[in-house]
Parts: structure tokens; sequence; C-alpha cells
């Protein structure tokens, strides 16, 4: 893993949902093209950076279900994005330390940052690969995937904030399936996505102008378009439902679904 010539690769003159999500939550890992995509998306979704901070927050409730009441040890984590607090192995090592990470995404600034990715507890393991989750099998077989965790045992993947960036010809969900068949039974799919059922016609006119702008691929999904991701999969409480809404810890006052405007669900795999 070369952070020297992954730098070489970055091109700043096109946007990368990594590094825009990276501006969404504060970060200062992006550039002028990342900045400008995202605020497109914001003048159609004004509310795009709260759909961010709350898509983390479902995904660190998620690692810690997993984690502590299903007790799963093993994680794959494909979209990862840019290093910030709360990454899936300081969650999942904070409850049990043996717990093995194997982090995947395509954006080479993401692996000049991976040594914070890196960082596990001397119990457990983590690895990072520089890979594309449109190419399921080199994941799948990829010798530091293998060599960090046991295909034979449960695997929690993580798909969050991720399939809404491949449209209908790129076939997301056979390549979900595709990984999700090489889990063993007692596996859980976690997703999250942007969703147009709090959209009326006049939003989705607006959202698709935007993110047409915006330079990155997006396609919005209802909650049955979603729902098809977990088809024959056992479904965890609340099932799908707002990211807001996935086991609150404690109540506050949420904000409303259509400003979020993420579904999420977990599931286990029989």
């Amino acid at each position: 893993m070369n952070s020297d010539s992954a730098a070489e690769r970055v091109d700043t003159t096109k946007p990368h949902p990594a590094r825009r999500y990276d501006y969404w939550l504060g970060g200062k890992d992006n550039f002028a093209a990342d900045r400008e995509s995202a605020d497109a998306v914001a003048e159609a979704f004004p509310t795009v950076q709260l759909a961010a901070v709350e898509n983390r927050n479902f995904l660190r409730r998620a690692v810690a279900y997993l984690t502590g009441e299903a007790r799963i040890r093993q994680f794959l984590d494909i979209g990862t994005g840019l290093p910030t607090a709360g990454n899936v192995h300081e969650i999942a090592q904070g409850i049990a330390p043996e717990s093995r990470i194997v982090y995947v995404d395509n954006d080479p600034i993401v692996l000049v940052h991976a040594r914070h990715l890196l960082d596990s507890a001397p119990q457990g393991a983590t690895a990072y690969l520089d890979a594309d989750l449109r190419d399921p099998r080199h994941i799948l077989e990829h010798p530091d995937l293998l060599s960090t965790i046991d295909l034979s045992k449960p695997v929690a993947l993580m798909v969050v904030a991720v399939a809404h960036f491949m449209t209908d010809d790129q076939q997301p969900y056979e390549l979900i399936r595709t990984l999700t068949d090489a889990l063993a039974p007692g596996s859980y799919l976690v997703m999250s996505h942007a969703t147009n059922d709090y959209m009326d016609e006049h939003d989705l006119a607006r959202s698709a102008e935007a993110n047409s702008r915006s330079g990155v691929p997006f396609q919005l999904r209802s909650g049955a378009e979603f729902a098809k991701f977990f088809d024959g999969f056992n479904l965890v409480p609340p099932g799908i439902t707002a990211v807001t809404l996935w086991r609150p810890e404690e109540y506050r006052p949420h904000p409303r679904p259509e400003a979020v405007s993420m579904l999420g669900a977990v599931a286990r795999i029989p």
C-alpha cells in the first residue's frame, strides 16, 4: 500500500463521493471540484449535510448493535470514505477488541489516509483494500481480505450510503448479491440509501437537475426498490426505516424523515 503513488493518482478536477461526503461532514480532505459538486446538490436538497451526519450516526448504531447484541466480530466496510471519528473498527473494537475489519474504497486520497484505518487494537486486525464495489470478485479474492477475515464465519457487510452512486445499468442488486452469496450463514447486510419516498414531482425534478450538474452519478430509490437488496434475508427490527429512526439510542427531537431522505436497514443472512 503505497500512499505516495496513491497521492499521484488523485484527480482534483473531478468530484468524488468520498471527498464530497468529507466536505459535508466538515472535513478538510476535499478540493474545489468536490465542494462545487456538493454545493450543487445542496441547492436542491439544503439539508444534505444533516443527512450525511445522520447517516454516520446510523452506521455507528448498526455497528454497535452487531458487535454488542449480534456478537459479530468481522466486518467488511465497502465505500469506507475518508477516515473520521467513529470508524467501524473504533466502534467495534471499543466493544470487542478482537474484532477484525476490512475497509474498501476506490478513491486514492482515502488510501493516502488509510493508516488511520489500520490503527487496530492489538487483539484484532484491520486491512484496507484499494478496490471498487463494481468488481466484487476482486474484493472477495483479495489476499489482504482473506488474511484478515474468515469468510467461513459470519461477516457484517457494510454498504452505507454507497449504492445510490450506482445507476441501474451498473447492476447494483447483482453486485450486492455476489458479495452476500459469498458470506457464511449468520452474516449481516447493513445498507443505507438516499430515497425519493418523501419527494414530490417538483423535488424530484430539482434533485435530478442538481445531481446532473454535480458530475457524480446518482440514483434515488424508493423504499420498495431499496427492499429488493434484502430479498430472502431476515430484517432486524425495526426493518426498513428512515436512518434517524433505526434503533435510536434515546429520545431527542429527530429531524423529519423528509429532511434526511435516507433509508437504512440491517438484515441477517440465513
